[in-house]
């Protein structure tokens, strides 16, 4: 089947410049799940919760469409990758204890997806999807930010980045109480990381729409203001808190 492919033409670039998800989120993610054996990380690019699952599953079966993301992704003796999509995936039904979707979910066929889902976990299972928005630094370095997001790259997100500006809310979970799965609330985490002014500048480039421009315009929006970004930061070298809107949605199998 077709999918969204918005990553595999610059998958070393994203796996370099991403930031790296809550330990706490897996460390709460293993003591809600009935069970430490498989998880299963459908989208898992280039496999940055699935390692974090592989140090508290023994098995983690990682898929993921694009066999660029694969081919750049992390390697554990407990970690199976594998090419194919979220909605026709190769386990076995009642085989899993836990499936997670890591900013990856808007991209998926819903409908399907939460099919395989439902085929896949075992009863009383665990899923969890999660996503990250906007990210703060400074005011000064936060309006450049947003130029370079909102002026320059606006018009070449794809629509289903709307999903993640909305934490998610607004993807028909299966949740509910005549649904497949019960929902349950998952506590605040902090996405958070220390950072140079030149690991901003990468992972604004790591950017969808940020490539989308450079493929249409023949130019890097992220020059334009690269000189601003540094200026605001002052010492290029100084690592500064960068933060993320985290949301997480998690409901368990009937």
């Amino acid at each position: 089947m077709t999918f969204h492919d918005h990553f595999s033409g610059h998958a070393n670039t994203y796996r370099e410049a991403r930031p790296l998800y809550p330990a706490a989120l897996f460390d709460w993610l293993a003591r809600e799940t009935p069970a430490p054996g498989l998880a299963w990380d459908a989208g898992c690019g280039n496999g940055q919760a699935s390692v974090a699952l592989a140090e508290r599953f023994a098995r983690v079966f990682a898929t993921d469409p694009s066999a660029n993301q694969i081919a750049n992704a992390q390697g554990r003796p407990n970690i199976e990758y594998h090419v194919e999509p979220a909605e026709q995936c190769s386990l076995a039904s009642a085989s899993a204890d836990l499936v997670t979707v890591a900013q990856a979910l808007h991209w998926f066929d819903f409908a399907r997806f939460f099919g395989e889902v439902g085929r896949v976990l075992k009863p009383g299972g665990l899923f969890a999807a999660w996503s990250y928005a906007d990210c703060r630094v400074t005011p000064a370095v936060d309006a450049l930010k947003d130029r370079v997001y909102v002026d320059l790259t606006g018009p070449y997100w794809p629509p289903e980045r709307d999903y993640v500006d909305a934490g998610y809310r607004t993807i028909p979970m299966p949740f509910g109480d005549d649904a497949p799965f019960e929902e349950i609330a998952a506590p605040a985490f902090e996405m958070r990381v220390d950072w140079d002014a030149a690991q901003l500048v990468a992972y604004l480039r790591s950017w969808s729409a940020t490539q989308r421009y450079i493929k249409a315009n023949g130019s890097d929006p992220v020059a334009t203001v690269e000189a601003e970004i540094r200026e605001a930061w002052g010492d290029p070298a100084q690592r500064r808190a960068v933060r993320w809107d985290f949301n997480v949605r998690c409901g368990r199998l009937r």
